[in-house]
């Protein structure tokens, strides 16, 4: 017999916890706005930092004080806490038809230019996790600073039913 708390897992979270990922609690907002937002049947979230369990876990500049391998893991901790931001609008993750669009936002020097490296940790988890659904329109920008001192910061934009 399968337990209570395993078939109330929708197919997507059970796809991130296959691959070895946790779907967090929705992260709070740190002013006065909502996680995510629906109209019609698109859903936005606002921009989300690489928190876990409240504290940021990579701060600092790319091209000065940060690592492009380590961004890109903080690029996966961010989509998934705008999954996390999803749920909380749509209830259940499997009522994604499609991941729409990805804006990434990268703090980094003038002179860097590898913000698409650093994105591709939120592209290439949406891919693993909903596959061609998974594939999105995409912008990767540099900024001279993020909130909290943050070196990543994601949106997502996606289609539910």
């Amino acid at each position: 017999m399968v337990s209570d708390w395993r078939k109330k897992l929708s197919r997507i979270e059970s796809k991130i916890q296959m691959l070895g990922l946790i779907l967090p609690e929705i992260p709070k907002p740190l002013a006065s706005y909502v996680p995510a937002k629906q109209s019609g049947k698109l859903v936005f979230t606002a921009g989300q930092l690489p928190l876990v369990k409240g504290d940021l876990v990579l701060k600092g500049i790319l091209g000065q004080d940060v690592f492009v391998e380590e961004a890109h893991k903080a690029a996966q901790i961010c989509t998934l806490n705008a999954l996390a931001a999803i749920k909380g609008v749509i209830g259940d993750l499997d009522r994604i038809n499609q991941v729409v669009k990805v804006v990434g936002y990268v703090a980094s020097t003038s002179t860097f230019t590898q913000q698409p490296a650093i994105i591709n940790g939120a592209s290439e988890l949406l891919l693993e996790i909903f596959g061609e659904a998974g594939k999105h329109a995409r912008s990767a920008v540099g900024m001279a600073v993020l909130p909290l001192n943050a070196s990543v910061e994601v949106e997502l934009i996606v289609e539910v039913d």
